[in-house]
């Protein structure tokens, strides 16, 4: 009986892992050269907070204004019914307050969002930084 090296001619069916040790040789070297070099620190002085609070800063914040608007274009300031002299003199007065106070806007569902793009460029020309919108999730969401 002759014996047989087991080699006919056909392709492997084992993997040469030589070269993928060679690869992994040659980046572990990369990453232990360039580890230390990336490790350098910048030393940031952070600011400290000063939690406690002055009783006359309390009183000076007000809550936020709220500017209800009906379809009709009627506006009302926090709940009070205001023509649009009474609003812009107001508006100019709480934009020159500081901590300027947040604006709300608050539209009707039927209002047209062209009432209150003209309230809310009334109240940046008055000076006013903060407007936000204000609306109500619908209930069958």
């Amino acid at each position: 009986m002759a014996f047989s090296s087991g080699n006919s001619g056909g392709p492997m069916a084992d993997i040469n892992v030589t070269p993928l040790v060679d690869v992994m040789l040659v980046l572990l070297i990369i990453f232990i050269i360039t580890a230390p070099l990336m490790s350098h620190k910048v030393k940031v002085e952070l600011p400290e907070a000063n939690l406690i609070q002055n009783p006359d800063d309390a009183n000076d914040r007000k809550g936020p204004i709220t500017l209800a608007v009906k379809e009709d274009g009627s506006v009302y300031w926090n709940d009070e019914e205001i023509d649009r002299g009474t609003l812009e003199s107001r508006l100019s007065t709480a934009a020159q307050q500081t901590p300027q106070p947040p604006l709300n806007l608050r539209g009707d569902r039927t209002t047209k969002m062209r009432v209150i793009n003209e309230l809310t460029k009334v109240a940046q020309e008055q000076g006013m930084l903060d407007v936000g919108f204000v609306a109500t999730k619908e209930k069958g969401q």
